[in-house]
């Protein structure tokens, strides 16, 4: 096995150019310099780093990066941006349709710069079809795709699962995704691509399994009645003594028998799993057994066992948790922050530097694409870079 104190991030070698946006494609820039990629951000002059104000060093979805101001309206800036392609692997952009075209920076005239890139493209809608060029966000584009209706209680209105299904899940990890697909092509090919990442595709993916399980009849269009929408007892969160919270995930019979048994309960009694009128009765059991203590005395219970148990937890919380801080899962030092992921065992994914200011490496990446020194300072008396 290689020595990972010796071997190079995963994606170390490569150069990504992204502009910088919102969301899902600083996700996906985040994804790509974890696993050692290069990504210059190109940013607007005076913009903050990130989607709301504070310190611009602790948008940690902006690390790894390298900062570029471009005021991409001032003449130069465009073919300083050009400059830039010409080098890269890849390039990202989250960009409504045709935004890029205008400033002079779609495809078509980066591929006639450089055709072995890989031109990585993050909306909502995808850069065709009849809403393509609407305003959105998260919670319109998961809805479009089903995936919002199936979440939430019976009886309820649907429950907002964050923007992690849509902006993150849909959107910035299949970005990643295609542009490391499309980079692996461009190796082999020598030939780029344009990558066209659309949140609502994307959540419509990972919607898979249920369209899979809805095909075979055995997923009913209804919330709250299925195996993995809480519809089952078996399968949920339950309320303890002290308003905490826990879930129990005992999907497989032999799971189900090893809940039963650490929590005293005869089978016989609880009755059969399959006979769907039993369900109210089991909720009702496990509902009441779990009010009755506090949650520490579940964790002592039931963690670590078949039962499938975990406690439900804060963000605090779970950065506290002995089992990400043995794995690692967040940081040791500094603010708390999500270490790389996944993790090699041949390479090394550590902590990338720290989110950097708009324009702080300027100079630098414009003196690393060959520009003269002259030629650096007109940019910055034009107003072009700052």
């Amino acid at each position: 096995m290689t020595d990972t104190a010796s071997a190079a991030p995963p994606l170390a070698g490569l150069r990504i150019i992204e502009f910088a946006g919102i969301g899902p494609g600083p996700f996906a820039g985040m994804m790509l310099a974890d696993m050692g990629a290069e990504v210059i951000r190109i940013d607007r002059p005076g913009a903050t780093g990130g989607p709301t104000a504070g310190d611009p060093t602790l948008d940690f979805m902006a690390r790894g990066r390298r900062s570029l101001a471009l005021n991409l309206k001032t003449p130069g800036a465009v073919d300083l941006a050009l400059r830039l392609v010409e080098g890269a692997d890849g390039l990202i952009e989250g960009f409504r349709p045709g935004v890029m075209e205008r400033l002079g920076l779609g495809p078509d005239v980066c591929h006639a710069r450089n055709p072995r890139l890989v031109y990585g493209r993050m909306t909502g809608w995808g850069q065709a079809g009849p809403v393509a060029h609407a305003a959105g966000h998260d919670l319109n584009y998961i809805a479009l795709s089903g995936a919002l209706w199936a979440t939430g209680e019976a009886g309820r209105k649907p429950t907002f699962p964050l923007n992690l299904l849509g902006d993150f899940g849909g959107g910035g990890m299949y970005l990643a995704f295609g542009m490391v697909t499309g980079l692996l092509k461009a190796a082999r090919t020598g030939q780029g691509d344009v990558v066209d990442a659309a949140i609502c595709d994307g959540t419509s993916s990972l919607m898979t399994m249920i369209h899979s399980r809805r095909a075979m009849g055995v997923w009913r269009d209804e919330r709250e009645a299925n195996a993995l929408d809480g519809g089952m007892p078996w399968y949920g969160v339950y309320e303890c003594a002290d308003g905490a919270w826990i879930t129990i995930g005992a999907l497989e019979p032999q799971f189900w028998a090893c809940l039963l048994d650490l929590l005293g309960l005869d089978p016989d009694e609880i009755g059969d799993r399959a006979d769907r009128s039993r369900w109210p009765a089991m909720r009702e059991t496990l509902t009441r057994i779990f009010l009755s203590r506090p949650r520490a005395h579940w964790v002592d219970l039931l963690e670590g066992t078949d039962a499938c148990f975990a406690p439900v937890l804060s963000p605090a919380e779970a950065a506290e948790h002995p089992h990400n801080r043995a794995r690692g899962v967040f940081a040791a030092d500094g603010p708390t922050q999500p270490m790389p992921a996944p993790r090699f065992a041949g390479a090394p994914t550590p902590l990338p530097p720290a989110p950097p200011r708009a324009g702080d490496h300027s100079r630098a990446v414009l003196e690393e694409a060959g520009l003269s020194a002259e030629d650096i300072e007109t940019a910055f008396a034009s107003g072009a870079v700052s």
